[in-house]
C-alpha cells in the first residue's frame, strides 16, 4: 500500500489539472467579440454594461483556471472535495424541492403511516438526505453532520403534519440556510489565494537566478507537464473522434481523412498544440525505443542518446507550427499543412531510426557476430529504411503538385534510403571478407571510396533542392520564409558537407604523404623485432618503422593519422629528425617493442579471441574515421 502511495499521487497530480486546460482551451476558442456583437440592449448604457460583464467574466475565467492549474496538489485535492461537496448540497435541495412538489400534487397532509404511497415517497426522500450529509461530512471530514441537514427542515415539518403550502417556503428557507454557510466559508477563506500567491512570489524574490532554473525545472517535473498535456490532448482527441462519429462526413473522408482531420481540430488552440507536441514526441521515442529493442533487445534501451528521445521530433512539430501559422488557419487548410509536418516528423524519425541501426549493423558485420537471428533483424531494418522513405516520397508525389517545399521532403526521404544503402554495401565487405576467412586487399580504401560515393551523392541531392529553390524565388513566388529556408539548407545541407568532406581529403592526403615518407620494414628487421602491431594486436609480414623507432602497419598507422598526429606509442611527433630517414631507421634497436600497460600484448590466453576481433575493430575504426 505504501508503494502505491506515491504512484496514485502522480496519477491524482495529472488528471485533476486537466479540467483547468480544457477550461483554458474552450476559453481560448470563445469568439467573445462575435457574441457580444450581436447582443441587444435598451440603451447604449446598458449594452456597455452587458459587455463589461462579459468581458471580466471571460478573464475571470482565464484567471481562475490558471490559478486552479498552478494549484499544489494538497489544494487542488481540496478545491475538488469542496466543489463535490458542493454538488452534493445542490443535489439534496432538488431531492427536497421534488419531495415537496409531488407532495402537493398528491394533495394528501394526513398522518404519514396512514398513507402508504405517501410514506414510501417520505422515506425515500429522507435515506436520500441522510446519505448526502454523511458524503458531505466525510468529504469535509467533519463529524458535525448537522452543518449539511438543513434540507432536512422540509421532511421534519411533513413529520409533524404541516401544511403543504409550507413545505415549499420552508424548502427555500433550507435552501438559504445552506447558501448563507457557503458564503461563509467563502468568506473565510477569500484570502487563501491571495496567500499562495504572495508566498509564490517571496520564494522566487528570494532565490537566486541559478536556484530559479532549478526551481523551474522541479515545477516542470512535479506538475510532469509533458504527461499533463499529452493526457489532455488525448481526452480532446477522443472526444472529437466519438462526437463525429457515424456523420456522413465522417464517413464519405474515410478513416485515414478523417483521423487526421480530428487531429488537426485538435491543435486549434496553443494548449492542444503544446498536446500534440508531447504526444508525437512520446510516439516518436516509442518507436525508436521499438527500433532498439527489436535490433539489440531491452539491454539496448540503456543507451540514451538525448538526439533519439524524441525531443527532436516534438520541437520540429511545434517549431514548423508556430512558423507557418497553423492556429490562425481555416480547418480544411489546417489539415493539409499538419499532413506536411507530421510528414516531416514522419521522415525525421526514420532519420534517427537509420542512425540507429548503422552502428548496428555495421558493428555485426565487423565483429564477425554469428547469430543468425542478430543478422536477419539488422537487415530486415535496413531494408524497411531503404524501401519505406521511398514509398513515402512517392505517395505525397501523387498527393501533392512537385514544389520547393515537396522538394526538400522527397530529398529527405531519398537521402535515407541512400544512407541504408551505403551501410548494406559496406556490411557486405565485411562479410565477404568473414566469408574468404582472410582480409580483403585495400578494405579501407573500398569503404573510404563507398562512403565518399554516398556523401557526394547526397551533397548533389542537397545542391539540386538549393538550385531548385532559388529558380523557384527568381522566377516564381518569392518570400522571406522561402528565403530564409533556403539560406539555411544552403549552410547545413551544402557547405557544412562540403567543408567536412575536403577536410576528410586533406587529412587522408596528409596521411598517405606521411606513411609514403617513412621507410619500410625489411624482412631482417621484422624477425629481429619480432613483434604484433601495437595498434590492431596482428603479426606483421610487412611495416612501416617511424623516426621514433616503433614498427607499425602501414594501413592502422594511417588510420591513426587521421585523428592524431603523434606516435600511438609514445606521442612523439611523426616527422623527420633527421636529414635521412633511412637512417633513422636503420638507428632504430632491435629490440622488442613493449607498449605500456593499458597498451601490451594481450595474454595467449585471450590473443585467439582478439585476433579474430580486431580486424572487425580496425574495419570499424576505418569506417568511422573516413567519414
Amino acid at each position: 500500500d505504501a508503494m502505491k502511495m506515491p504512484r496514485l499521487e502522480e496519477v491524482a497530480n495529472v488528471v485533476l489539472r486537466v479540467p483547468s486546460i480544457l477550461v483554458l482551451d474552450m476559453l481560448y476558442k470563445c469568439d467573445i467579440d462575435s457574441f457580444t456583437d450581436h447582443l441587444k440592449a435598451r440603451t447604449e448604457d446598458m449594452l456597455f454594461k452587458y459587455k463589461y460583464v462579459i468581458w471580466n467574466m471571460y478573464y475571470l475565467g482565464h484567471i481562475v483556471s490558471a490559478m486552479v492549474l498552478l494549484l499544489p496538489l494538497g489544494h487542488i485535492i481540496q478545491l475538488y472535495l469542496h466543489v463535490l461537496c458542493a454538488l452534493l448540497l445542490y443535489m439534496g435541495h432538488q431531492i427536497v424541492r421534488d419531495y415537496v412538489r409531488d407532495e402537493a400534487q398528491y394533495g394528501y397532509d394526513g398522518a404519514l403511516f396512514l398513507d402508504p404511497p405517501a410514506l414510501n415517497r417520505f422515506v425515500t426522500a429522507l435515506t436520500s438526505q441522510i446519505i448526502v450529509s454523511t458524503l458531505c461530512a466525510f468529504l469535509m471530514r467533519t463529524q458535525h453532520v448537522w452543518l449539511f441537514s438543513a434540507h432536512l427542515l422540509p421532511l421534519l415539518a411533513r413529520v409533524v403534519s404541516v401544511r403543504l403550502d409550507w413545505l415549499l417556503s420552508l424548502s427555500s428557507v433550507a435552501m438559504m440556510i445552506t447558501g448563507a454557510e457557503v458564503a461563509v466559508f467563502l468568506l473565510a477563506n477569500f484570502f487563501v489565494p491571495y496567500r499562495l500567491a504572495r508566498a509564490a512570489y517571496r520564494e522566487i524574490m528570494v532565490t537566486e537566478l541559478l536556484r530559479l532554473m532549478a526551481v523551474g525545472v522541479s515545477v516542470w517535473h512535479g506538475f510532469a507537464v509533458p504527461v499533463l498535456f499529452s493526457v489532455f490532448w488525448y481526452v480532446l482527441f477522443g472526444v472529437q473522434l466519438v462526437t463525429n462519429y457515424g456523420t456522413v462526413t465522417a464517413v464519405q473522408q474515410g478513416p485515414l481523412l478523417y483521423l487526421l482531420t480530428s487531429v488537426s481540430e485538435c491543435c486549434a488552440s496553443p494548449y492542444s498544440l503544446l498536446g500534440l507536441t508531447f504526444v508525437v514526441s512520446y510516439t516518436a521515442l516509442g518507436l525508436l525505443s521499438l527500433c532498439k529493442v527489436y535490433l539489440g533487445g531491452f539491454s539496448a534501451l540503456q543507451n540514451h542518446n538525448v538526439m533519439h528521445r524524441g525531443v527532436t521530433e516534438g520541437v520540429t512539430l511545434l517549431l514548423l507550427a508556430l512558423q507557418t501559422g497553423l492556429l490562425d488557419m481555416a480547418s480544411l487548410q489546417r489539415c493539409f499543412l499538419l499532413f506536411i509536418i507530421l510528414f516531416i516528423v514522419l521522415t525525421s524519425t526514420l532519420q534517427s531510426m537509420s542512425e540507429i541501426t548503422e552502428p548496428v549493423v555495421l558493428g555485426l558485420g565487423a565483429s564477425r557476430n554469428r547469430s543468425v537471428l542478430k543478422h536477419l533483424r539488422g537487415l530486415s531494418m535496413c531494408g524497411f529504411l531503404m524501401v519505406f522513405p521511398g514509398f513515402m516520397a512517392y505517395k505525397i508525389s501523387q498527393i501533392f503538385s512537385m514544389d520547393f517545399w515537396l522538394l526538400i521532403l522527397a530529398s529527405s526521404c531519398m537521402l535515407t534510403s541512400l544512407q541504408v544503402t551505403g551501410t548494406l554495401l559496406i556490411y557486405s565487405l565485411f562479410m565477404v571478407e568473414v566469408w574468404r576467412g582472410a582480409a580483403l586487399p585495400g578494405l579501407d580504401e573500398i569503404v573510404y571510396y563507398v562512403n565518399g560515393v554516398c556523401r557526394v551523392l547526397e551533397f548533389a541531392v542537397a545542391v539540386c533542392v538549393v538550385a531548385y529553390g532559388a529558380w523557384e524565388s527568381l522566377w516564381g513566388e518569392w518570400s522571406w520564409m522561402g528565403a530564409s529556408v533556403i539560406i539555411i539548407h544552403s549552410y547545413c545541407n551544402v557547405w557544412l558537407r562540403a567543408q567536412s568532406g575536403w577536410k576528410s581529403f586533406l587529412l587522408r592526403q596528409e596521411a598517405a604523404r606521411k606513411i609514403s615518407v617513412l621507410p619500410r620494414a625489411s624482412t631482417e628487421q621484422l624477425q629481429d623485432h619480432n613483434d604484433v602491431c601495437a595498434i590492431c594486436f596482428q603479426d606483421m609480414t610487412s611495416a612501416v618503422i617511424t623516426y621514433c623507432g616503433h614498427f607499425f602497419h602501414g594501413t592502422c598507422l594511417r588510420k591513426w593519422l587521421y585523428v592524431q598526429e603523434t606516435c600511438p606509442m609514445c606521442h612523439a611527433s611523426i616527422k623527420p629528425s633527421s636529414a635521412n630517414p633511412k637512417a633513422a631507421a636503420d638507428e632504430a634497436p632491435p629490440t622488442h617493442q613493449n607498449p605500456p600497460p593499458s597498451e601490451q600484448q594481450p595474454s595467449p590466453e585471450t590473443h585467439q579471441e582478439e585476433e579474430q576481433g580486431s580486424q572487425g575493430d580496425s574495419d570499424e575504426t576505418d569506417y568511422k574515421y573516413s567519414n
